[in-house]
């Protein structure tokens, strides 16, 4: 993330996850009005951009934490 205050990275990553799951939704609904299964892709866009928010979240995480603890030893 570069040499941002760890303030302004955590809001990046808090971004990060409202879009991967409101993007994931949206894909869902679409996905079900085009192919007529009314919750099933829904349901499966939501957990992939839950599953996504977590992996990407996870790993922005370690980026602000990292340096942090570098500056405090």
């Amino acid at each position: 993330m570069g040499k941002l205050p760890p303030a302004l990275g955590l809001i990046g990553i808090g971004w990060y996850v409202a879009t991967c799951i409101v993007l994931g939704t949206l894909a869902g609904l679409w996905i079900d009005d085009a192919v007529g299964i009314k919750p099933v892709c829904t349901l499966l866009g939501v957990a992939l951009g839950l599953v996504t928010a977590g992996y990407g979240g996870y790993r922005m995480l370690i980026d602000v934490v990292r340096p942090a603890r570098q500056r405090r030893r």
